[in-house]
């Protein structure tokens, strides 16, 4: 922890030291990632004009234009579902500072073991496909956390490197199903699956757009969040554990039980959202079923301050980011590592805009 009082700048007797808050505003907590964001869309204007870019009409582009219309917010929709579901499941873990960095290898295993009924069942489907494949989604993700969960609880091994080294062990496996034994026999040699079966595809909203009832999912899983944190033993739990670790031991709570439980809920969700990706957009498994939406999710989770339905509004924004760098690619003949950027960029001023959190700025 550095000092109550820290000088952080000193010029001809000017100086600006950080001292600390003995009791945080709570519009304060919400007015971070407001602030935040409007450092990101300076910065990100900035970084326009030294690529050479006007700098409104390239913000118009990234952040206005893709959603001018009906489709693009049905594309936002798309973007967001992962992003929210992964974001929900690891906001509980947060909150007990248990610290899942692994949800796109969690991801990866749950749209495989979702895959994997799909052809298992292909031209011989039903009604009965998808249920199948939201539980082999969901019991894939859960049991990859389970290794983590396993291996901090039993051998203190640190859940972050752990989470995070297995994330590519399960894209690789990943690559050698569909280069290999799943490779599509008629796809011409192409790294990829057989297409599912209708019956094994998520039913749009709207005929016509990509946007799918994996909403609905994201909806029940925000309340269900909301009732967990407020209304309920484990999210008291939850909150203890990350607040006041010694005080919750004394009450009797459970540590490994508590590891294990957070591990598994943000598991479980980043399974079910690989089986909603392969299931939805994508239709069919490939090299690679995530544009990282799992490491993604982790910027969603503290810029909705870990609040369900703060979340789900991080997510649309994140989003954005995703299908703003696809129309900059067209419109402004930039590359789609912009919205990579931008992502870095806010991650990097919420983090900052934090220190607002435990300290005021004062003069002198």
């Amino acid at each position: 922890m550095p000092p109550e009082a820290a000088v952080v700048s000193a010029k001809r007797g000017f100086s600006l030291r950080l001292e600390a808050r003995t009791e945080t505003p709570r519009w304060l907590v919400y007015a971070t990632p407001l602030l935040a964001l409007a450092l990101t869309v300076l910065s990100g204007a900035g970084l326009f004009a030294l690529l050479g870019v006007d700098p409104l009409k390239a913000l118009y582009g990234f952040f206005i234009e893709p959603i001018s219309d009906l489709y693009g917010w049905t594309e936002l929709g798309v973007k967001a579902i992962p992003l929210a579901l992964i974001a929900l499941g690891l906001s509980l873990g947060f909150r007990a500072n248990v610290w899942n960095i692994g949800a796109e290898g969690q991801l990866t295993v749950g749209a495989i073991c979702a895959g994997g009924v799909a052809l298992i069942f292909w031209n011989s489907g039903g009604w009965w496909s998808l249920p199948m494949m939201a539980l082999a989604g969901l019991g894939g993700g859960v049991a990859y956390a389970a290794i983590p969960a396993l291996l901090r609880t039993r051998f203190n091994a640190n859940e972050i490197l752990t989470s995070l080294m297995l994330t590519y062990v399960a894209q690789l496996f990943l690559g050698y199903l569909v280069t290999g034994p799943w490779r599509d026999p008629d796809g011409y040699n192409f790294p990829q699956s057989r297409p599912f079966d209708a019956d094994a595809l998520m039913p749009p909203i709207l005929e016509g757009f990509r946007l799918h009832w994996g909403l609905l999912v994201v909806i029940v899983a925000a309340v269900a969040a909301q009732a967990v944190l407020t209304r309920s033993l484990l999210g008291y739990k939850l909150t203890a554990t990350g607040l006041a670790p010694a005080a919750a031991r004394f009450a009797g709570f459970s540590a490994p039980g508590v590891v294990w439980t957070c591990l598994l809920i943000g598991g479980g969700c980043a399974g079910l959202a690989g089986m909603l990706e392969v299931a939805g957009p994508i239709g069919q498994l490939m090299p690679t079923v995530s544009p990282g939406y799992g490491f993604t999710a982790i910027i969603v989770a503290f810029l909705g301050r870990l609040n369900p339905f703060g979340i789900c509004a991080a997510a649309l924004l994140l989003a954005l980011s995703y299908i703003g760098s696809e129309a900059a690619q067209v419109t402004l003949k930039l590359s789609a590592s912009v919205g990579t950027v931008f992502q870095g960029l806010l991650l990097f001023f919420v983090l900052a805009c934090d220190v607002l959190l435990a300290y005021r700025i004062r003069r002198g």
